[in-house]
């Protein structure tokens, strides 16, 4: 009895290999239970990358992200060309008055001009008349104690003299430069009193006087002034010469 369990004890031990051998064949442990830890073999060697793949399809386009912050402005480009002028647009409204201005100067800045009368009676004849009622004479330009005018300015001058005439006749003559430039003559009215009168346009160089006189001997010099008449002379600058300007 005791022999016939050792045999088969033996027969056991040797077809338990066997069997074992056949049913790893049949039977696969699987990977994932901790059996196959122990029962499966040493970990292998990571494998090579693979090739890329095809591109895919494209997708569809997603929803519209939100506005980005703006960015920092960039160098000013180039100036472009001038483009061509555009329709004339509607009138405006007038505008409000501007201040007045300063006071500019006058247009005439040169400036001479003399207007005299008479004090005396019968003057001296060929020799300058001595207007001494000085109505007008700003400039000085008018020499009383001479009775001539100096011309300072060079232009074109006005000169004309109203004379009252009384008891004799009158003839005077308006001289520029020692020479007669124009007469003017009166035939006294017995008791009566006349008026003697002339003008003329004269151009003046610097330098120049101008005057009136009584003009031959002494028979004809009936310049009169009162106190209610007046015998005047008087002269005034029209434009100076351009070169003055």
């Amino acid at each position: 009895m005791r022999g016939s369990a050792g045999f088969l004890l033996c027969s056991l031990l040797l077809l338990a290999p066997r069997c074992t051998e056949v049913a790893a064949q049949d039977i696969q442990p699987d990977p994932k239970t901790p059996c196959a830890n122990w029962m499966g073999g040493a970990p292998g060697y990571p494998g090579h990358n693979g090739l890329p793949g095809r591109d895919g399809k494209d997708g569809k386009d997603g929803a519209k992200g939100e506005k980005g912050e703006e960015g920092l402005q960039g160098p000013k480009g180039d100036q472009g060309e001038i483009g061509a002028p555009g329709q004339e647009g509607p009138r405006g409204f007038p505008g409000y008055p501007g201040q007045k201005g300063e006071k500019g100067e006058g247009a005439f800045v040169y400036r001479s001009a003399f207007s005299v009368g008479l004090k005396e009676r019968a003057p001296h004849p060929n020799v300058p008349i001595r207007f001494s009622k000085i109505f007008y004479n700003e400039q000085s330009h008018y020499d009383a104690s001479t009775g001539k005018f100096l011309c300072s300015i060079p232009g074109t001058y006005y000169f004309a003299y109203h004379l009252t005439v009384y008891l004799t006749d009158v003839k005077v003559s308006l001289y520029k430069k020692d020479k007669a430039v124009i007469f003017t003559y009166d035939q006294f009215q017995t008791n009566n009193v006349d008026q003697a009168s002339g003008s003329v346009l004269l151009h003046l160089s610097s330098g120049d006087e101008v005057w009136l006189q009584v003009y031959g001997e002494g028979d004809n010099n009936g310049v009169y002034a009162d106190n209610i008449n007046d015998s005047t002379f008087m002269g005034f600058l029209l434009y100076p010469d351009p070169e003055v300007h």
